[in-house]
């Protein structure tokens, strides 16, 4: 789809990878440091967040917003993913910390005869979402790659909510020796606990209701684990309490390591319990330290 070419007042927005290593390149030159944050638009409190904390890391803002198709599996939301560029701009803009919107379209992303992918391999790419949504996170580290490559940061931030996702783009960073810091950033959430996510603008009223249950049982899991419950037990126990708050499904309710999500069988100090639930049509995720 065409974006519209509305860049408020302070806003460069620039469309291909070329202009934005132009200005980058011209930002290093000048001696100053770059942040990007990633985003797929639709943005909320979070992602703004997200900008305004890394604002106070970086002399320069990059955010880019693209709705990437390569991270969506063939019955998921990629058509009717939320696309308000518009309004995306207006509220970049009111922050006063962004210097760029990066908002190249599918095909500058993924050229004509596109082939090459990113994939990460290991523990991480072979549990939780990476079983419930196969060739995700292929999509995802192919994207990130591509937009790391073409902004050249020196910090990216990510937020927490989006747990596995944040330590896969650490393990691929590391791997391929980027020289570029991953900067990660605490779930924001609304008044009830509801981790904030585009995707809740899907949600009917009775929906939200039981939406805002997710962090909730997770909550009350986790202190399970802290009084001595088994893994395995306190995530059955949560996954039954998510059932009868109205999800219609549960993906998975884990409790894993913090670096490498491993399964953990009890509480030994440290670890991370991570859930994925669907309503309706709209899958929901949350994840928490215990």
């Amino acid at each position: 789809m065409a974006y519209p070419r509305i860049a408020p007042d302070r806003l460069l927005v620039e469309e291909t990878p070329a202009s934005l290593r132009r200005w980058s390149t011209a930002r290093r030159r000048a001696g100053e440091t770059i942040g990007l944050v990633p985003t797929m638009g639709a943005l909320h409190e979070g992602h703004l967040n997200l900008v305004t904390e890394l604002s106070k890391v970086v002399d320069r803002v990059v955010v880019s917003i693209f709705v990437n198709p390569t991270q969506f599996g063939p019955n998921e939301d990629y058509s009717r993913y939320p696309r308000t560029e518009a309004e995306d701009l207006a509220k970049l803009s009111g922050l006063g910390v962004v210097d760029v919107v990066y908002m190249p379209t599918p095909d500058v992303m993924y050229p004509n005869g596109f082939t090459t992918e990113v994939s990460v391999g290991g523990p991480l790419t072979q549990t939780l979402d990476a079983v419930a949504r196969p060739g995700h996170f292929t999509g995802v580290a192919t994207v990130v790659s591509k937009l790391l490559i073409q902004t050249m940061p020196d910090v990216a931030a990510f937020g927490e909510k989006d747990y596995q996702q944040l330590q896969i783009i650490r393990r691929m960073v590391t791997d391929l020796n980027l020289p570029i810091e991953i900067m990660p950033v605490p779930t924001v959430r609304d008044a009830h606990g509801l981790a904030l996510s585009s995707r809740n603008a899907y949600l009917s009223p009775e929906e939200l209701v039981s939406a805002r249950q997710l962090n909730k049982i997770l909550a009350a899991a986790a202190q399970r684990l802290r009084n001595g419950a088994t893994g395995p037990a306190a995530c059955a126990q949560a996954e039954q309490e998510l059932l009868a708050a109205g999800f219609a499904s549960v993906d998975y309710v884990a409790f894993a390591d913090p670096d490498n999500l491993a399964p953990l069988e009890t509480f030994e100090g440290r670890g991370r319990l991570l859930a994925a639930a669907r309503l309706g049509k709209t899958r929901l995720i949350d994840n928490m330290a215990v």
